[in-house]
């Protein structure tokens, strides 16, 4: 569904973005991973036929931004991380407007505009000005009139900055629907948490370079190839860490506030003998788990260039 190779975008002696090579399928949810200027924007930009690159090439739906720029304009639902509302509208007037720039008429409509608003849960606000709207609520409307048209790719900038943490959730949950629906949705955050739970694949990016674009669960085997053991026993943890220490199966013994801290070592699958040892010996387990691995820890590590 979106297809570059090599795009670059440059200003003066910057990379905005710089060989960006990434492929996304149907169905996707592909969260795009980066702090501020980054170059997810650009991106986002030159994929939505707004920006022209310097060089490289790009396809949406299988048309070429160079070729055939309105059509790709007509599958796709570009929303940026700021936008304008008219502050006169009622929100059913600001969709309905809109609907009729996509040349959707008389009772289809209305139909689509009552669908879109239930859809992002705003149907109670139809008759409410769009300067009354919370900036929640705001990002909903915004969500919802690029969904009028029926894009099968949604381009979304930032969609939850600014936002509460109840909105956020809500934004998250309507993403999850917006994917069931059949949608390939590309959805950047500099706010990792944001996304580990919706993604199935991630691209992280950082001064223009993509370092990584795979599925969720390859980024992670990437970041952490050997697992870090958390182990919390309910007495002092120093003899227990000794024990540890002596075993061939791990590489490293730490203590971090009042957690054991275990790095297996390389080649070990089977660490199932360590908690039997720590009993035998005496110790009370409270706790036995591998350390889980989230997006801001991938993130840091891959753009220091460290992969295990």
């Amino acid at each position: 569904m979106i297809k570059t190779q090599e795009l670059t975008k440059v200003y003066g002696d910057l990379h905005a973005i710089d060989n960006l090579t990434l492929e996304l399928d149907e169905g996707d949810l592909f969260g795009y991973i980066g702090p501020n200027g980054s170059g997810k924007t650009t991106t986002m930009r030159i994929l939505a036929t707004l920006l022209q690159p310097t060089w490289g090439e790009a396809y949406v739906c299988g048309h070429s931004i160079y070729t055939d720029p309105k059509k790709i304009r007509r599958l796709i639902g570009y929303m940026p991380d700021f936008f304008g509302v008219y502050d006169d509208m009622k929100v059913i007037e600001y969709l309905e407007f809109f609907a009729a720039a996509y040349r959707i008429k008389g009772a289809a409509r209305r139909k689509i505009c009552s669908e879109v608003l239930d859809l992002v849960d705003l149907g109670y606000k139809r008759d409410a000005f769009v300067t009354s709207l919370s900036r929640g609520m705001t990002q909903r409307l915004g969500l919802a009139r690029v969904l009028l048209h029926d894009p099968q790719v949604l381009l979304l900038d930032e969609p939850a900055s600014g936002l509460d943490p109840r909105a956020r959730i809500e934004i998250r949950g309507l993403l999850k629907e917006l994917r069931k629906m059949g949608k390939t949705i590309m959805v950047s955050s500099h706010i990792l948490p944001e996304l580990a739970d919706i993604c199935n694949k991630v691209g992280i990016i950082e001064r223009g370079k993509l370092y990584i674009s795979a599925e969720v669960s390859d980024v992670m085997k990437q970041v952490r190839q050997r697992p870090v053991l958390l182990i919390r026993v309910k007495e002092d943890p120093e003899p227990a860490a000794k024990l540890l220490e002596q075993s061939k199966l791990l590489e490293k013994v730490e203590i971090r506030d009042g957690v054991i801290h275990a790095s297996v070592a390389e080649g070990v699958d089977d660490y199932s003998p360590l908690p039997t040892e720590l009993i035998r010996a005496g110790h009370q387990l409270t706790l036995f788990k591998e350390e889980e691995i989230n997006l801001e820890t991938a993130f840091m590590t891959l753009t220091k260039g460290i992969t295990a």
